[in-house]
């Protein structure tokens, strides 16, 4: 075994040792360094870095509707023109130790999932999931998605919190097993992860929660059990306290990061450290809600391929048969034909994650740029599809593959970095 070869052996101990647990609900600008200052405009987003002249419209949208939320602008108008003036200072999740979906936007007052990998002692943060409809994660900056995100900071992230805090926090490993087995892949299927986290939460939510306020409570328990997608925050935060650790390791040619902001899609590979090799997004193809088409979507954007990155979403379709009609034909053998393609690029399977449409053989793991460059074949990603103007939100969902310039230049990087002609 080589150099990459130890250095890869001991990225996918890390990864398949770590020991995610959900510890807390805090607002972002108590935990995430970046948003802890006094009066600094300061807006965290998807993928690697963009500044707003470059940023495409639903994320446009999602800063304008942020500055308001903050108090920062007084409307949309002008919280465009305080963005585009150089007074708001943009950075990615990624820099900070956080995610955040599609817009990715997290700013201080937002609550974020606080997710603890205890066999490295470091911590990751995402935003909770807003839910369906128009939401600010698509672009969304209305009124309605502002009252959302306020009853979020306010309603459910303190109950919550308190409920985790009374519990000792939830072990996730074992819930995403679950998970896997029960029909999910944890990026666009999360009805069986939702309902699983709900039934160890409720307990603890109702014990949790302040005498006679019921309705509170009933208002968490709705919104959590109405939004199938609710995991998928969860899950990405998982994947960002799995993945961090991996990283630095001299001489690895495996993927740490997947990340794009609707212009950029930019990866990071463990043996380079935290610098971004970027190429242009590609657009997602899928299926369209009522009213909308292909000309209406913008490119792909979001945090949220950190799944991939650790071997769920598109990596783990197998699981998933109700999947299988964002992609192929429709059916469930496209579903199980992605997730063996994923192993043709990475370095190895889970023991935890296993797949029983596969023979209970594990989820890949490990994407390899070396492989990925020789067999051409490209990560693949279960994604939503937001529509290219600001505000309008989810026009559908699908799949989308990571461009090859990434690898390719992330490859070359770390070529010269080991001294190899």
């Amino acid at each position: 075994m080589g150099v990459i070869g130890r250095a890869n052996a001991e990225v996918l101990r890390r990864i398949q040792a770590a020991e995610p647990v959900l510890v807390d609900v805090r607002p972002a600008g108590e935990v995430i360094a970046a948003l802890s200052g006094g009066g600094e405009r300061v807006v965290l987003h998807a993928g690697p870095p963009i500044g707003w002249e470059r940023m495409c419209g639903p994320l446009r949208g999602a800063v304008a509707g942020a500055l308001v939320l903050e108090g920062w602008a007084e409307d949309l108008g002008s919280a465009e023109k305080l963005a585009a003036s150089g007074a708001v200072d943009f950075h990615p999740n990624h820099h900070f130790g956080a995610v955040g979906p599609m817009t990715g936007i997290t700013t201080r007052s937002m609550p974020v999932l606080v997710v603890e990998n205890r066999a490295f002692g470091n911590r990751a943060f995402c935003t909770l999931n807003e839910g369906l409809g128009k939401v600010m994660r698509f672009g969304g900056n209305d009124a309605g998605v502002l009252a959302r995100l306020r009853w979020l900071a306010e309603g459910l992230a303190p109950l919550l919190a308190g409920a985790l805090r009374l519990r000792g926090g939830l072990p996730l490993r074992g819930l995403v097993a679950r998970g896997l087995a029960m029909g999910g892949e944890m990026h666009q299927r999360n009805t069986a992860s939702t309902g699983l986290f709900l039934r160890e939460m409720a307990p603890w939510l109702a014990r949790a929660a302040p005498t006679g306020d019921g309705e509170g409570l009933a208002a968490a328990l709705e919104f959590i059990a109405g939004n199938d997608q609710f995991f998928l925050n969860v899950a990405m935060a998982i994947g960002k306290a799995v993945t961090d650790p991996a990283g630095g390791v001299e001489g690895s040619s495996i993927v740490t990061a997947m990340s794009r902001n609707g212009t950029d899609f930019g990866v990071r590979v463990s043996g380079t450290g935290e610098e971004w090799f970027t190429a242009p997004v590609e657009m997602p193809r899928g299926l369209y809600f009522p009213g909308f088409t292909e000309a209406d979507a913008n490119p792909d954007m979001g945090d949220s391929a950190i799944v991939e990155t650790i071997g769920l979403g598109g990596f783990a379709m197998a699981a998933s048969p109700a999947v299988a009609g964002f992609v192929g034909a429709g059916r469930a053998a496209d579903a199980l034909g992605f997730t063996q393609a994923m192993c043709e690029i990475t370095v190895g399977r889970s023991a935890d994650w296993t797949l029983p449409a596969l023979d209970f053989e594990g989820v890949p793991q490990g994407i390899d740029v070396r492989k990925v460059a020789e067999t051409g074949v490209a990560p693949v990603i279960n994604t939503g599809i937001a529509h290219k103007r600001p505000g309008v939100g989810q026009v559908g969902a699908g799949v989308v593959r990571a461009p090859m310039g990434c690898f390719e230049r992330a490859l070359e990087a770390l070529a010269a970095r080991l001294g190899v002609a």
